[in-house]
């Protein structure tokens, strides 16, 4: 029990920070790889966006695996099954709310299963060692001085779950009210659009005030800190102004489910502080003692999130884990929405794209493939096409699927001589140093320091276009070199055949983030294999169909 009770000997009222100190930022370089998602809210069933942060961080959690195979990946996902939305969601229903949550937890958890993610573990914040982990932390900031009881007033928003100030909300006329009919206005959310309430109540605060300063030197002395570089100017741009503290409980008559105040049984602790927490109780916070802190995967590598949810993510939690003496996580990915024809997906303009329909009828690779090749670069929102889909998953059917069917076709294999399989590595050297095939040779032998150097840089769209055009390339070869015409002489047939798996070969291995196809080596599947000549081809089996339509497990 070390650290907590060095815990309790912290320093209440008089506890001060250092704001330069960014506690982190540089974990052991045997620390094992840690990944998030949001936990996701259960008051209703998921949509394609759920799916689009689930694959997104799983395809840096594969990413991880490929570049250090030797080094465990931790990948935290699940639900956040507390507050006010939940609570009403369960009434309308006549449930229970541990009850309506099971029920629509294990829908996300059947999502992240069908699309082929690799979590590690899957939270859920109705879990007893969320529970303690969150009081513990609130008893640890309590100690310090930094929580008090007063009176709170703003802007409450239901959807949101969350207070806004008045710099965080906009006043908007009513559809259908008169011009300039101001009985009729409402208030919303400048940055969810959400409705907003004036709410006056008594509540504890933490605060967040003091860790200004902090988080601004945090990041204006780390401009990669956040990605894309808007969501980076977005969270100073909320520094410019001084913070307010947070409203960190709520009473109990107004909200039940949650996670009592410790000590004070009248409130309630604030869904999203309560939320928040879940990356610390996912790998074991509380620790023990100093030994399992340092064994800790702690802090996270990559946390990914919806552009929504970014003060939450950037602002009040770093607050906390720099009140914990926690290093903070080394990078925060806020990626954008997707839309139905340039709108917000909603259940009341029934414009919601089903992801368990979608991976139903192509399949999760192909849908992976078009959230990735489409969502993968992060800046704007992205507008939902189901034809775009089609046309996505027809390209990477025919660049890659066809391409494989055509040169294991028995046309091809037919004019190998016998016993090619032995000297197949010195036709794939004359085929590397070919002219006639340089503009598939030269690209494939740089084409793993691409894709790697994109992939460390979050740029997912990237990586997956120099893969794609690897691979047009590829099919143009053939169709210029014709290696299955009679015409064609029997060296550059084997030349053709040879960098055509070497680029099958190389292409399977880079795609793993991506995809799981068929294609991709059983041994010899790591980055460092990825390079022309450094893996073997052989079993190679003729007519394999690489995608099929409908949920396969691989």
């Amino acid at each position: 029990m070390v650290l907590r009770c060095a815990c309790n000997r912290l320093l209440s009222s008089s506890f001060k920070l250092n704001t330069r100190s960014f506690s982190s930022s540089s974990p052991g370089h045997n620390k094992p790889y840690y990944l998030t998602t949001p936990i996701f809210y259960p008051n209703s069933v998921p949509h394609i966006g759920h799916l689009y942060t689930l694959i997104t961080a799983d395809i840096f959690a594969r990413y991880a695996k490929l570049t250090k195979p030797d080094q465990t990946v931790n990948f935290l996902t699940g639900t956040d099954e507390h507050g006010l939305k939940i609570q009403r969601a369960a009434e309308s229903q006549n449930l229970e709310p541990l009850e309506f949550c099971d029920r629509i937890s294990d829908r996300y958890r059947v999502l992240a299963d069908k699309a082929n993610t690799s979590y590690t573990r899957f939270i859920r914040t109705s879990e007893k060692d969320h529970h303690d982990a969150v009081q513990y932390v609130w008893r640890v900031l309590d100690s310090k001085g930094l929580i008090y009881k007063g009176s709170h007033q703003g802007w409450y928003s239901i959807s949101d779950e969350c207070f806004y100030t008045d710099n965080q909300v906009e006043r908007l006329q009513s559809p259908g009210s008169p011009l300039g009919g101001s009985n009729e206005d409402i208030v919303v959310s400048k940055e969810t659009g959400s409705l907003v309430e004036w709410t006056v109540e008594e509540n504890y605060k933490f605060s967040l005030s003091r860790f200004h300063d902090f988080l601004l030197a945090r990041y204006q002395s780390d401009p990669h800190a956040i990605y894309p570089l808007q969501q980076h100017a977005n969270v100073l741009n909320m520094l410019s102004l001084p913070l307010e503290d947070l409203s960190i409980s709520r009473l109990r008559n107004r909200l039940h489910w949650g996670i009592p105040v410790p000590n004070d049984p009248t409130h309630t602790i604030y869904v999203w502080f309560d939320a928040l927490i879940n990356y610390l109780t996912g790998v074991g916070y509380p620790w023990d003692s100093d030994e399992q802190r340092t064994q800790s995967c702690w802090p996270p590598d990559i946390q990914v999130i919806g552009k929504d949810i970014v003060r939450f993510h950037a602002i009040y939690f770093p607050a906390m884990l720099q009140a914990l003496e926690l290093p903070l996580p080394l990078r925060l990915l806020a990626h954008p929405h997707w839309t139905v024809n340039r709108r917000k997906m909603s259940k009341s303009i029934g414009n919601v794209v089903d992801p368990f329909q979608a991976i139903e009828e192509l399949g999760a690779d192909l849908v992976r493939y078009y959230l990735a090749r489409v969502g993968g670069r992060f800046k704007d929102d992205v507008d939902w096409s189901n034809e775009q889909l089609e046309n996505n998953a027809a390209e990477l059917q025919s660049l890659l699927g066809n391409f494989y069917l055509r040169i294991t076709s028995a046309a091809i294999r037919s004019r190998l001589p016998e016993g090619f399989h032995s000297h197949h590595r010195e036709a794939l050297q004359q085929s590397l140093n070919s002219q006639d095939l340089s503009d598939v040779a030269n690209p494939l032998q740089n084409l793993a320091s691409v894709v790697d150097n994109h992939l460390s840089q979050l740029c997912v769209s990237d990586a997956l276009e120099a893969i794609i055009q690897q691979l047009k390339a590829a099919n143009v070869m053939m169709n210029v070199m014709e290696p299955w015409a009679r015409s064609t002489p029997g060296s550059t047939i084997e030349k053709v055949y040879a960098i055509s798996l070497e680029t099958l070969r190389i292409c399977g291995i880079l795609l793993q983030p991506f995809i799981l196809a068929k294609l991709i080596p059983r041994t010899e599947r790591t980055l460092q294999h990825a390079w022309c000549l450094r893996g073997t081809v052989d079993n190679v089996t003729p007519g394999v169909k690489l995608f099929s339509r409908g949920h396969q497990r691989t």
